[in-house]
């Protein structure tokens, strides 16, 4: 069912994140379009996010108002900041001009605050769960930290109205850990954007692959829960089995120079803008998905999106989109063996890869962004409906005569 396209009840949503474009990470290209497609239905959006040095005196996406709060550098990652607390300021913002709902989006502390506000101020707040923290503190050496994360986390949460997570998969999941109040917040894809007619020769070219040399592509945080040993483990099966493949890394993180070192034969892109991006997906052939903690995986349908083939393993965004031998391939998430097998392959089977390259494009159609921000749109609007119904009064006992 298509989802209009404006709105009849516009609201003013105020959204708190630590982090939103210009960095480049699938929660800041979430909300970045979450934020300028409710503007463009006619909500007043402001988006309240860490100040860092680099940001224009106006907002990047159209349609919104941003204001900065203080915030830091997080720790061995300089490419994102961490929000401080900002309770006090954020309740005298809010009192100034009211919101008619408050919406979270990262869990730090500046997040945490948010929340606390606006239950002060008696505002409607919700919440998304977008990155699985208490999975990556094995990656980090903090493993024993596992459950004291996750009860950080389910606290955070459970203080909201609502919690939006990307799949029901999730949501499940987060059910039987104790997180309340769950809804599905799914992902769209820029199908204009992301678009196989995109490919470019040139770019070919400059990565010095003829027209039928196949190209495998990564896009990502280059950092330790991408699991880029088994990702690089794959890769080489597929150079030894079909030696014209070539392998192109787009992004940047705190592993760049450490595998840049270690595998001085791949292509290192570094940070590129949106439209490079959409180029460098529709310019290659496939792309192998090695993590395991993700809560979606955009980077899997925008590839699929751009007439990728595509192999991953069965979880969130593969489970959702990929029909295994049909659209792309997909394996146990237990048997990295047969994510290798798999990629093998798509680098040695031509007919196959031009088959599911075919097949991703169209299996991608319907998810497009207005559909998936029409529905989030409408539970807010609920929310935001519901919080405005006068509260019953208390019955008052009746008095003897």
């Amino acid at each position: 069912m298509e989802v209009p396209s404006g709105s009849s009840t516009p609201v003013n949503i105020a959204i708190v994140t630590e982090t939103f474009p210009p960095e480049i990470n699938g929660v800041a290209m979430t909300f970045g379009l979450i934020a300028s497609e409710l503007g463009r239905r006619g909500h007043r959006v402001t988006v309240y996010r860490p100040h860092r040095r680099d940001l224009p005196a106006t907002s990047l996406v159209t349609g919104i108002t941003e204001v900065a709060l203080p915030g830091m550098p997080i720790p061995g990652y300089p490419l994102l900041r961490l929000g401080l607390p900002a309770c006090s300021r954020l309740m005298g913002e809010w009192r100034r001009e009211r919101p008619d709902l408050v919406h979270v989006v990262t869990e730090g502390p500046l997040g945490a605050s948010a929340i606390t506000a606006a239950r002060r101020l008696g505002l409607p707040v919700t919440s998304s769960f977008h990155t699985n923290f208490h999975a990556y503190t094995g990656n980090y050496g903090f493993a024993p930290l596992r459950r004291v994360v996750l009860a950080w986390l389910r606290r955070i949460h459970n203080r909201t109205l609502r919690t939006f997570a990307p799949t029901q998969e999730l949501c499940d999941e987060l059910a039987a850990q104790g997180f309340c109040n769950l809804a599905v917040l799914s992902r769209g894809v820029d199908l204009l954007q992301f678009d196989p007619r995109r490919r470019s020769p040139a770019l070919r070219q400059a990565w010095a692959v003829g027209p039928a040399d196949p190209v495998v592509l990564h896009v990502g945080r280059l950092a330790a829960e991408k699991n880029y040993p088994l990702l690089f483990q794959a890769f080489d099966a597929m150079h030894a089995a079909n030696s014209r493949c070539r392998f192109v890394i787009v992004g940047d993180g705190p592993l760049r120079a450490q595998l840049q070192r270690r595998h001085p034969h791949c292509h290192f892109t570094g940070f590129i803008r949106r439209d490079a991006l959409a180029r460098h997906y529709a310019s290659a052939d496939i792309y192998i998905h090695a993590s395991l903690t993700e809560t979606f995986g955009n980077v899997l349908t925008e590839a699929m999106a751009s007439g990728l083939a595509v192999a991953g393993f069965d979880y969130a965004a593969s489970r959702q989109f990929i029909n295994d031998g049909v659209n792309g391939l997909r394996v146990p998430c237990h048997r990295p063996g047969d994510l290798i097998a798999a990629a093998v392959r798509l680098a040695t089977d031509a007919p196959l890869r031009f088959r599911l390259r075919t097949a991703a494009r169209l299996a991608l159609e319907p998810q497009s962004w207005e559909n998936v921000i029409g529905r989030f749109e409408a539970d807010l609007l609920d929310i935001v409906s519901t919080a405005r119904l006068p509260r019953p009064r208390p019955a008052v006992a009746s008095q003897p005569t």
